[in-house]
């Protein structure tokens, strides 16, 4: 994954954007997650700029910066198809963060964890509640 640029603030001091990869799973299924993602926080993708799928044989992978400084209330759980495996990178307390929001619409699932200096990655395994 991409690393992603630290933003800190002088009230927090805390990285405030993830970057979030999901791949792996149905075009809708992706939808769902940057629809909770992009109610609970500001992201870099419009409500229009919905996942598609891409013609061939290669894997199709949806990114998407979220900006977790003000969190929304996710109300209530989201539906899936299908578990969605999903690669969240940045600060400590911005992933955590994402990942607290999460849970309030999905059975979120730590699958693995990497953690550097800064920052850590984390796959999540998304499911229905």
């Amino acid at each position: 994954m991409n690393t992603i640029k630290e933003k800190q603030t002088e009230d927090s001091g805390y990285a405030q954007e993830v970057s979030v990869v999901i791949s792996g799973c149905e075009k809708a299924d992706a939808r769902m997650v940057f629809d909770v993602l992009r109610a609970a926080f500001t992201t870099d993708r419009a409500s229009v700029d919905v996942p598609q799928d891409v013609a061939g044989r290669r894997p199709t992978v949806w990114v998407v910066t979220v900006d977790v400084t003000e969190a929304r209330v996710v109300s209530g759980p989201v539906a899936l198809g299908a578990p969605v495996s999903v690669d969240v990178q940045g600060g400590y307390w911005a992933v955590e963060r994402l990942r607290q929001s999460l849970a309030h619409a999905f059975d979120v699932t730590v699958v693995g964890t990497v953690s550097g200096d800064q920052e850590e990655e984390v796959r999540l395994r998304l499911a229905s509640r």
